[in-house]
């Protein structure tokens, strides 16, 4: 097969959570340059309607609706709706993150409230939009982690600004997703579902400079993360291009950790 064949998505129907975030958004705009029907999903319907549009002006398929991964019944009412729309699913994008907790010191409720929507919400979505993407031959998901599920933080990013009381809740469950796409990997390969797992390091959003000093000095391309970094990236797992790729953690972090 041609590689332009291989890479494309053509008719193919895409859930991102989170779309309307920072990665969220280049996720959305990446998948849908390659010829997908893209769904974004979250808990702000406007916002993510106000992706949609942005996205069907420039000629891209994008559409939008609305979940709260915490929340058992709006999980099974987006199912219902994309398979009342689409009659299937071929490809998710487990995007979505809630950041309750503002730091080590924060009340534990906030770390409680976090593993409420970051896991149990997370297995939960995760396993209904398997079961539709299993209905439906199979296909592709794709979970959204970080570099910092696979490390300890790097404190001396933070010399020199008020930055720097870093979340736990994020690291724990950042790094049980990356193991969690090996369970599933497992559990799903008779259904014809790959499972597999992106970590980007740092995105460029107007951080202090003294951070992002520190910061890109210990990256081997010398610079943050920018938007268009991850789109190859989530098409390449998201298409045939990808058909023996399974279970795997991608680090995407410019080769801060090599």
């Amino acid at each position: 097969m041609n590689v332009k064949e291989l890479l494309s998505l053509k008719d193919k129907i895409i859930l991102v959570t989170g779309g309307a975030g920072l990665y969220g958004r280049c996720i959305v705009e990446g998948l849908a340059e390659a010829g997908g029907t893209i769904v974004t999903a979250s808990r702000n319907l406007k916002a993510g309607e106000k992706v949609a549009q942005d996205f069907c002006d420039i000629g891209l398929d994008v559409h939008a609706m609305q979940v709260d991964q915490a929340n058992h019944k709006s999980v099974m009412a987006l199912k219902g709706q994309i398979q009342d729309k689409y009659g299937r699913l071929n490809v998710f994008v487990n995007n979505a993150v809630s950041r309750p907790m503002e730091g080590y010191n924060a009340p534990i409720e906030q770390f409680a409230e976090s593993m409420r929507v970051n896991a149990t919400g997370m297995m939960d979505i995760l396993r209904e939009m398997a079961d539709i993407i299993a209905q439906g031959g199979g296909g592709s998901i794709i979970n959204i982690s970080s570099m910092m599920g696979m490390y300890g933080p790097d404190l001396s990013n933070y010399e020199g600004t008020d930055l720097g009381d870093m979340p736990p809740d994020y690291f724990f469950h950042r790094g049980g997703i990356i193991n969690l796409t090996r369970f599933l990997a497992r559990m799903l390969a008779d259904k014809k579902i790959r499972v597999n797992c992106i970590s980007p390091g740092g995105l460029a959003n107007n951080q202090p400079q003294r951070f992002v000093e520190n910061y890109c000095k210990k990256v081997l391309v010398g610079r943050m993360a920018n938007k268009d970094d991850i789109k190859g990236l989530v098409v390449l797992l998201a298409s045939e291009a990808s058909a023996y790729i399974n279970g795997e953690n991608i680090l995407m972090d410019g080769g801060m950790h090599a």
